[in-house]
C-alpha cells in the first residue's frame, strides 16, 4: 500500500502545482514541475551522457508532473512517453505540457519490448522497495545498447534515522548490485550537480510559495511539508547524496 505522506507529495501537491502555473504563467512550468531534485545542470549533464537528440524515444518512468521530459523535449526534439502511477500528476503533466501519460506502474511496464532508445528514472528508484523489478522493466523496454539515466538517492551510512514515509534509499554496493544483475554496464557516476540559475529558482520558488499559501492547511500539505523536512534533516547530516548515473543496456 502506498503510504499516505507519499500521496500527498506526487499527487496531492502534484495538482496544486499544475493549478498555481496555470495561473502565474507557462514559463514557471518547467521549474515547477522539476521541484525537488531535477535541475537544468543535472539534466543537462544526463541529456549528454544519454546522447540525447530529436526523435530519440525517451521513456520517463515516474515522470510526476512531467518537467524533466518537456525539458528534454523543448531543448532536443525528443519524442518523450510519461509513465507516472499517480493520477493527479499525470493529470498536471498532460494538461500543462500535452505530452503523452500512462498511468501506470514502473514495476510492469505497459510498453513493447526493446520500443525505446533512452529511460530516464529520476528520485524515483528510492520511493520503490522492489527495485530489482523495476531495474528489470526497464531493461526490457529498452532497445539493444539503450541509455539509462538514473538520478539516485544513495544512503551513506546503514543507521539512517527519520527517514521520509515510503522511502527505501540503497547503498551504493546495494545500487551497484541491483544494475548489474538488471543487466546494465554504469558507464559514469557524478554527484548531482549543486548549481541552479537563479531565474529557475526564483520560478520555482513562486510556485512552492502559491501552492504553500492556497494549501497549507490541508492535511496533505502537512505530511508532504513533513517528508521535505525529513530528507533535508538526512542531506543536511551527510547521511544521503543524490547521485547522476548514466547505464547502458548489455
Amino acid at each position: 500500500m502506498t503510504a499516505a505522506a507519499m500521496v500527498a507529495e506526487f499527487d496531492d501537491v502534484a495538482g496544486w502545482t499544475a493549478d498555481a502555473v496555470r495561473q502565474l504563467g507557462d514559463r514557471y512550468a518547467i521549474p515547477a514541475a522539476c521541484r525537488g531534485s531535477a535541475s537544468p545542470t543535472a539534466l543537462a549533464w544526463l541529456a549528454e551522457a544519454c546522447e540525447l537528440s530529436a526523435g530519440t524515444r525517451l521513456l520517463d518512468v515516474g515522470a510526476g508532473v512531467g518537467g524533466p521530459s518537456a525539458w528534454a523535449a523543448e531543448r532536443f526534439g525528443v519524442s518523450p512517453i510519461l509513465l507516472e502511477p499517480m493520477p493527479a500528476a499525470c493529470r498536471a503533466a498532460s494538461t500543462l505540457f500535452g505530452l503523452p501519460v500512462v498511468l501506470a506502474d514502473g514495476r510492469r511496464i505497459p510498453i513493447r519490448t526493446a520500443s525505446v532508445d533512452v529511460a530516464w528514472c529520476l528520485g524515483v528508484l528510492c520511493t520503490v522497495e522492489d527495485k530489482s523489478t523495476l531495474l528489470s522493466e526497464i531493461h526490457r523496454v529498452l532497445v539493444p545498447g539503450g541509455s539509462l539515466g538514473l538520478l539516485v538517492v544513495i544512503a551513506q551510512g546503514k543507521q539512517l534515522r527519520k527517514l521520509p514515509d515510503g522511502n527505501h534509499f540503497p547503498g551504493q554496493h546495494e545500487l551497484d548490485a541491483l544494475l548489474a544483475e538488471a543487466g546494465f554496464d554504469v558507464l559514469e557516476q557524478i554527484e548531482r550537480p549543486a548549481d541552479v540559475p537563479r531565474s529557475w529558482s526564483l520560478r520555482a520558488a513562486e510556485v512552492a510559495a502559491m501552492v504553500e499559501a492556497r494549501h497549507s492547511s490541508h492535511t496533505a500539505y502537512a505530511l508532504a511539508a513533513r517528508q521535505g523536512r525529513r530528507l533535508a534533516d538526512l542531506f543536511d547530516g551527510g547521511q544521503l547524496s543524490m547521485q547522476l548515473i548514466h547505464g547502458r543496456k548489455a
